[in-house]
């Protein structure tokens, strides 16, 4: 698992021009089918302020599942899960909610349902949209998806917003490329940490992102393999991906 940077990633604060740092993580949990303890650490030493996952529970008792995860982690439910059809928001007490919408896309026959979670919240006097993801695996219903996230992401009404989620694709894929032409791949514009994954096991590509947009400055993405409480036997018993953590500065909302 080679790390890019052993340099500290930022605490959430807020400055006194109103901007917020903030740490958003993406994480897929395959239906917490695994070692939910582990999971609930590696989110809880990451220090989130909003988690952005995928594969969350989504039949029998899938909310009270998220629940207790979220309560393990010190963290809320934001919205999504078998709502949205996987993607679901999880939020600390800094965040104030403004809004929150779980959309679910077009489905194609004999192809899984797939959805959004989105919310629009604030944190000091930043404004931020969120939408968290979970690509399909088909190609072309892959690149339409992508072009519904943009679209969606347009049409929060915010100036800023963030994304990410398990894209199913790596970044030379047409989808992947579509997402970093209009947003920032957060990895790419300030990596930290470790760069792939999947698999946990074997890391060797990278298939979930976080991106945002333009305006938001990019402190660090990647991969927590160093982050202190996150180890290493937690991250392979948790789930079947690595979880990508970032820390953004949202400017205050004019």
């Amino acid at each position: 698992m080679p790390t890019s940077s052993t340099s500290s990633l930022p605490n959430s604060r807020t400055e006194s021009d109103g901007s917020a740092v903030i740490r958003v993580l993406s994480y897929n949990i395959r239906s917490m089918r695994d070692d939910t303890d582990a999971l609930a650490r590696v989110i809880a030493a990451c220090a989130p302020d909003l988690v952005l996952i995928q594969e969350a529970p989504r039949f029998f008792r899938w909310r009270k599942k998220l629940a207790r995860l979220a309560r393990a982690a010190d963290l809320v439910i934001l919205s999504g899960g078998g709502t949205a059809s996987g993607p679901a928001l999880l939020c600390s007490l800094r965040a104030t909610v403004e809004h929150t919408e779980d959309v679910l896309l077009p489905l194609t026959p004999g192809l899984h349902r797939r959805g959004f979670a989105t919310a629009v919240v604030r944190f000091g006097g930043a404004r931020l949209g969120v939408l968290s993801c979970h690509l399909s695996l088909q190609t072309d219903e892959r690149y339409a998806q992508g072009g519904m996230l943009l679209d969606r992401l347009a049409g929060m009404g915010v100036e800023h917003a963030v994304a990410g989620g398990d894209l199913n694709e790596r970044p030379q894929g047409r989808t992947f490329r579509r997402l970093a032409e209009g947003l920032q791949d957060c990895w790419t514009a300030k990596p930290w940490g470790g760069e792939n994954t999947s698999t946990p096991a074997d890391p060797h590509q990278r298939i979930d992102a976080i991106f945002a947009t333009p305006g938001i400055e990019v402190l660090g993405c990647g991969v927590p393999l160093d982050l202190p409480g996150v180890t290493g036997e937690d991250l392979r018993a948790a789930t079947d991906h690595l979880p990508v953590l970032a820390a953004l500065r949202v400017p205050a909302t004019r």
